[in-house]
């Protein structure tokens, strides 16, 4: 379909591409047939070297050189079909073409194939062939062929699950560079999966990564130095790559930079720094954020005192079950601070944090049981739920216990 317009166009162009002796010598070989001419000249339309860049002339040149049997031109053609660029966009005819090219060897077209079988893009989705087309770039050193055949092993897809493989692999892509590989093989170590634990080990990995840029080694880069596993604890380091996981929108690290803000840990102690990076997070829907956000607007710390607005951060992470948040939002109802007074809805709230252990909402739910607030009155139940915040040593519920005693 758009052979002929291109080849209209290239005749068109003759004049512009008199520019260059090497184009034109390209040109003069690449139009007798030379399939290395075709692919150099595809290039250097694709790229702009030489000649105004031009997708569509790129693909033609791609083709006559891919029907010539070339590797290289074929993985190319793909990738343009792939992407839409100087052709229509093709799932199809992109793994119509990796294939050929990874039938001969060629390592970037055998990574692309197996990827377009994981995810089943132009081609039936097939876990096996994904891992084999893998297992042949990845023998030829593709690191992110390794690294995809490890997440293969690792998760059992299209092979059998074997820890060991996969970080044989991951260890491969590692000593290439591959960032994801180093942040996945330091997360092996950390957690002892596979490997012997070893909190050093993962710290220098997951430091290879972080020099890298990459925002999950850098958030796990300032949890280790947090907490001293692996490095000497330092809040000031831990801050540092917190701040650059977070400058790169990840939520955890913006979580854990605004309580860092919060507490004064590594850096001066200011709420509407923490608030700022709390509100990061919280709008990426980070539930803790969300609450911690509900308690700033709650004492109008860092922010204007403003308890609808708490109300509604508490009611988006309690959506989202979180317990702290149930449990406020709970207090806000029974209250009718932000919102009209309720107490069946602060018993619901309650209860939702009650269910998942969190102590205060246990006795608040006894109390209210023995009460009858916002439920039927029920001696029993109230028994219940003061025990299991006495047996978490609440001592105002084991106070309340002991007046029930009496």
């Amino acid at each position: 379909m758009f052979v002929e317009p291109v080849q209209a166009a290239k005749v068109a162009q003759t004049g512009h591409l008199s520019r260059g002796n090497a184009i034109i010598e390209l040109q003069e070989k690449a139009e007798v047939g030379d399939a290395d001419a075709q692919y150099a000249l595809g290039g250097a339309y694709y790229q702009g070297k030489g000649v105004q860049r031009d997708y569509e002339k790129a693909a033609f040149w791609y083709q006559k050189a891919a029907d010539q049997g070339k590797a290289e031109a074929q993985y190319d053609l793909g990738s343009a079909y792939y992407q839409g660029k100087g052709v229509p966009q093709g799932y199809e005819k992109a793994a119509l073409w990796w294939q050929k090219a990874a039938g001969q060897g060629n390592t970037a077209a055998q990574y692309v194939l197996g990827s377009a079988y994981y995810q089943g893009k132009g081609i039936p989705r097939d876990y096996e062939k994904a891992a084999l087309w893998w297992q042949k770039a990845a023998g030829q050193g593709d690191a992110a062929a390794q690294y995809d055949l490890g997440n293969a092993y690792y998760q059992g897809a299209g092979v059998p699950r074997d820890y060991a493989k996969a970080l044989s692999w991951y260890q491969k892509a590692a000593d290439q560079g591959h960032a994801a590989a180093q942040y996945d093989l330091g997360s092996a170590y950390y957690q002892g999966a596979g490997v012997p634990q070893g909190y050093e080990k993962a710290v220098f990995w997951w430091q290879k990564a972080a020099d890298q840029g990459y925002a999950a080694a850098q958030f796990n880069l300032g949890n280790a130095y947090y907490q001293g596993a692996g490095v000497p604890q330092d809040y000031a380091k831990a801050v540092f790559w917190y701040q650059k996981a977070a400058d790169q929108g990840y939520a955890d690290a913006q979580f854990n930079l605004g309580d860092a803000y919060h507490d004064g840990e590594g850096v001066p102690q200011d709420y509407a720094k923490a608030v700022f990076w709390y509100q990061k997070a919280a709008d990426q829907g980070d539930a803790a954020a969300q609450n911690n956000l509900g308690v700033a607007y709650a004492r109008g710390a860092g922010v204007p005192q403003d308890r609808a607005k708490a109300v509604f951060w508490y009611q988006k992470a309690a959506d989202q079950g979180d317990a702290n948040a149930q449990y406020a939002l709970g207090n806000a109802y029974y209250q009718g601070a932000g919102v009209p007074q309720s107490h069946e809805k602060a018993v619901l709230w309650w209860q939702k944090a009650a269910d998942q252990g969190f102590v205060a909402a246990e006795y608040n739910l006894g109390v209210a049981y023995l009460k009858g607030q916002g439920l039927a009155q029920n001696k029993g139940r109230g028994q219940f739920w003061l025990q299991k915040a006495a047996d978490k040593d609440d001592e105002a519920a084991k106070e309340a216990l002991q007046k029930l005693s009496h």
